[in-house]
């Protein structure tokens, strides 16, 4: 979806998944986030989760202004009671050039519409049930991403990446250690994944509730942070006996 100098901003759809329980969105309705790079602010984001008869109703907002990126991201979208892409809306600006994405299942597969520069495009990309739309820096799609991982033990999980014509990756979880950190100022034990979406690792930090706290990607410098959270660093090697 995004070209031209936000690629070389993006975080590659947020490439990343913390483990979430299939009734996430009923608990985790909302969350605000800080997005940094390398320690500094450059934007925020925000999700929320409405529970409705039929499924789940899910809006993000994202705001980025530095130098070289203005970004403004809204996202509207349909979720099944079982975390599954219905339909989505996304509204984009990106450096001051509109960008309109659409997207949903038909039949055996996923329909893409993507408008960006004058130009409109349409895909048809493989239709898999862990499919969940990541585009740069939503917080919320990361938390649909998760529940689905909860619910399909890590596997069978797929990104669609709204840039260029589309298109859909599998996306490859590793568990790390549990560490801690701070929410609100009370400690929480923190649980550590690393995602691998077409070739680039993320880290995603999750809560004992698995809601998702931090998401980080270090060749790039960004970190996607809850509000409220700080992540303990990791103990420093205790030195060898002399």
């Amino acid at each position: 979806m995004f070209q031209g100098p936000v690629r070389t901003f993006a975080l590659l759809s947020l490439a990343g998944v913390v483990a979430l329980s299939p009734a996430l969105p009923a608990r985790a309705q909302s969350g605000s986030f800080i997005l940094a790079q390398h320690g500094h602010a450059v934007g925020t984001a925000s999700y929320q989760f409405t529970a409705g008869a039929h499924g789940y109703d899910s809006t993000s907002v994202v705001r980025v202004a530095m130098q070289g990126l203005d970004y403004a991201l809204s996202k509207t979208e349909r979720l099944s009671a079982a975390n599954h892409l219905r339909h989505v809306l996304l509204s984009a600006t990106v450096n001051g050039s509109a960008v309109t994405v659409v997207a949903r299942p038909d039949a055996a597969q996923i329909l893409l519409n993507i408008s960006a520069s004058g130009h409109s495009t349409t895909t048809r990309l493989a239709a898999h049930a862990g499919a969940v739309f990541l585009p740069d820096f939503d917080p919320g799609a990361l938390e649909t991403l998760l529940a689905l991982a909860v619910a399909q033990n890590n596997r069978d999980l797929w990104a669609i990446l709204p840039k260029k014509a589309g298109s859909i990756e599998p996306v490859v979880l590793a568990t790390y250690p549990d560490g801690q950190g701070t929410l609100g100022g009370k400690t929480i034990i923190v649980h550590h994944l690393v995602a691998t979406i077409a070739g680039t690792h993320t880290d995603l930090f999750s809560g004992p509730d698995n809601q998702l706290l931090q998401a980080e990607l270090p060749q790039e410098g960004f970190a996607l942070v809850r509000k409220g959270f700080v992540l303990k660093p990791p103990p420093k090697p205790i030195a060898p006996a002399e």
